[in-house]
């Protein structure tokens, strides 16, 4: 069976990060988390989860933190998700599934992506993302902000979906950024 690292980058996440990691700690093999400045009580957190916590110095570019992550990668297959992101029991299951049939010629493998709810649950708004990348690759990203995974090769598109589920919303961080380009 493929084997599976977690990467993920994360800033100031202590109201989210403990319900990502519990809906999906018991699906990967490691978990790299890479703190880009947090004041608060992330760190902390997330040592309940894994001892791989690394610090980048945040420099204002998503896909160079993003780039950072990947590189901490030890497993077959690497998952990336945000700290305010969750997966379903429903997608659990067919990520547990994923994981015990893939075959190791898949190179990536898109996943649904609810950006938005309804107040009933319903989806709203969703696209398609490569969540999960074949780490020998050395897949990477780019752009500062709405960053991009640039892959190729032997691609398969799951119905797995990941929810994003923000608490609050910083209207000024991709602007902040944007300016300083």
């Amino acid at each position: 069976m493929l084997t599976i690292s977690l990467c993920m980058i994360v800033r100031n996440a202590q109201c989210t990060i403990e319900r990502c990691l519990d809906s999906v700690q018991h699906l990967v093999d490691e978990i790299n988390i890479i703190d880009t400045g947090s004041t608060d009580r992330t760190k902390e957190i997330v040592q309940n989860f894994t001892s791989r916590i690394y610090d980048f110095s945040w420099c204002n570019h998503f896909a160079k933190a993003r780039n950072f992550s990947f590189q901490q990668a030890t497993k077959d297959y690497i998952l990336w998700l945000d700290a305010d992101d969750v997966m379903t029991k429903e997608n659990q299951h067919k990520f547990s599934q994923l994981k015990q049939t893939l075959f190791p010629s898949i190179d990536a493998v898109t996943m649904d992506y609810y950006l938005t709810l309804d107040c009933d649950g319903e989806v709203e708004c969703s696209e398609r993302k490569f969540r999960l990348v074949k780490r020998a690759n050395h897949f990477q990203w780019e752009g500062a902000v709405h960053e991009n995974l640039k892959v190729s090769g032997q691609l398969f598109h799951s119905d797995i979906a990941v929810t994003h589920l923000p608490l609050t919303k910083d209207i000024h961080r991709n602007i902040n950024i944007y300016e300083g380009l």
